[in-house]
């Protein structure tokens, strides 16, 4: 499944357009991660558009999250590897990710978060006017985007050799490059 079907089958799937913009968001991240790695780009990106696929169905249920969502991308003939990072993406399967793509989407998903809402605080809220150091201060306060795993956004070190820094640096360098499409 190459980009464009992705996105056409996320439209197909995500009504909610918050969901579609963080997709559209950990997709980019992820892209420039491989790019960073000397990974497949293709590939990461569609694992990032559709880690949440079945978010919506399983919202109540949050268990079942990305359990249904790795079964979606099967039957859709997604390989393996796709497959088991979005279902290890969910800490909620205490399944720890194996894989490098596995492990860049468990830290991405919740830094993509804290970075729009690092944004939506600024005066102009743009995020071209966002820096690292406005992240960093925002990932310190416990409070602010409460929901943001700060221990998934610091295994970036454990798991992908990146400081703290670089990795806000990748992923944020990578957000602004879509900042129309994120409405940011």
């Amino acid at each position: 499944m190459n980009k464009k079907q992705a996105i056409t089958f996320l439209k197909e799937k995500v009504e909610t357009d918050n969901l579609r913009k963080h997709s559209l968001a950990v997709g980019a991240a992820m892209r420039s991660l491989a790019e960073h790695f000397d990974k497949d780009p293709d590939s990461w990106e569609v694992c990032g558009l559709l880690h949440d696929i079945d978010y919506e169905e399983t919202k109540d249920e949050p268990s079942k999250h990305s359990e249904l969502g790795r079964e979606i991308l099967l039957e859709k003939g997604l390989s393996e590897k796709i497959c088991d990072a979005v279902y290890t993406h969910n800490s909620a399967h205490e399944a720890d990710p194996k894989s490098l793509m596995g492990k860049s989407l468990y830290c991405v998903d919740s830094l993509t978060g804290l970075i729009v809402a690092a944004t939506l605080v600024l005066p102009s809220n743009k995020i071209e006017d966002l820096e690292v150091e406005n992240v960093i201060n925002r990932f310190e306060e416990e409070r602010f985007a409460a929901g943001a795993d700060r221990e998934a956004i610091a295994k970036s070190e454990d798991y992908l050799g990146l400081e703290l820094e670089e990795f806000i640096e990748i992923t944020l360098d990578a957000m602004k490059g879509i900042s129309d499409e994120l409405g940011l």
